[in-house]
């Protein structure tokens, strides 16, 4: 199970009732951020979840309204006498601006681990789950990121006494385990069946649609897409700037077939996204307008 929060939607700057940008997902006792906008905090502490568990933090990209959070949030993390190390993952530049913001943050209890994407691509084995960070198109340079936890397949006793596995060393192979035995090396395989539906996530913001994002998000369980403008005056702003319409957003899920699609990182002058959905759900029908605290609990199939 992956749980998922919208811990903030909104873009470029906090409103009285919209936080900027972040998203946290919990996994196995471990939790990932993605963009740490202002007022992040405040919006961990009002869903009721731990800054604790908070192993990695990735940005997409860092204008102010993802990464401005952060130094508090890390004052937090060392005010909670937290020891254990801190992994960072962003663009090109990530030590550099993370070591400016630490200007009003530089005593630490723990150590910080920099890991900078490097080229349009790039896979990170975290905590039992692959996260996979690929380049969208905004005015400098952004990633969107996957999540994606794999499920093996069932243990098929009928397979294990075909190959004559025994019995104790079952459950160890069932976990995944590459076992070292009289009878040789023994492999998963060699007892499970065919692997099942994990879990996909994909999550992207300030960018153009692109065939990274169609090609990335294809069959997610769950899409959380910048949707900057749901004002369909406002396409030609979209372009200029590169953002991206509800419209837009809506296009990529359908062709991307997800499960489900959240908008998020609404632009200021936007009050009532939900206003705008109609037209949206005409393209995509189960596209969502995401608000801040929006959770769910991302579940393996039966």
């Amino acid at each position: 199970m992956l749980d998922v929060c919208l811990l903030g939607s909104g873009g470029m700057m906090p409103l009285p009732y919209r936080f900027l940008t972040s998203l946290m997902t919990r996994f196995n006792g471990s939790s990932l951020m993605i963009d740490c906008g202002e007022g992040t905090q405040v919006a961990v502490k009002e869903k009721g979840w731990s800054f604790k568990p908070i192993d990695v933090i990735c940005f997409t990209h860092y204008h102010g309204d993802h990464i401005s959070g952060l130094p508090g949030l890390l004052l937090t993390m060392g005010n909670a006498d937290r020891r254990e190390p801190l992994t960072l993952i962003g663009p090109k530049g990530l030590e550099r601006v993370v070591s400016c913001l630490r200007v009003i943050a530089p005593e630490l209890p723990f150590p910080i681990i920099y890991q900078e994407i490097q080229g349009a691509e790039q896979t990170f084995e975290l905590n039992g789950y692959r996260l996979k960070a690929f380049r969208v198109n905004h005015n400098v340079l952004c990633y969107g990121y996957t999540i994606e936890i794999d499920r093996a397949g069932k243990f098929d006793v009928e397979r294990a006494r075909a190959n004559e596995i025994p019995q104790k060393y079952w459950s160890r192979l069932q976990n995944g385990e590459t076992v070292e035995s009289e009878m040789g090396i023994l492999t998963p395989d060699m007892v499970l069946g065919p692997q099942r539906k994990g879990i996909k996530l994909t999550y992207t913001t300030d960018t153009r649609p692109t065939d990274s994002i169609r090609e990335n998000a294809k069959d997610s369980d769950l899409f959380i897409c910048e949707g900057m403008y749901g004002e369909k005056e406002k396409a030609a702003k979209a372009v200029e700037y590169k953002h991206m319409t509800f419209y837009e957003a809506a296009e990529l899920a359908k062709e991307a077939n997800v499960g489900e699609m959240w908008l998020t990182h609404y632009s200021p002058s936007l009050t009532k996204p939900e206003h705008y959905m109609n037209d949206v759900k005409k393209i995509f029908p189960r596209a969502k307008a995401g608000k801040d605290g929006m959770s769910v609990d991302l579940m393996f199939e039966d």
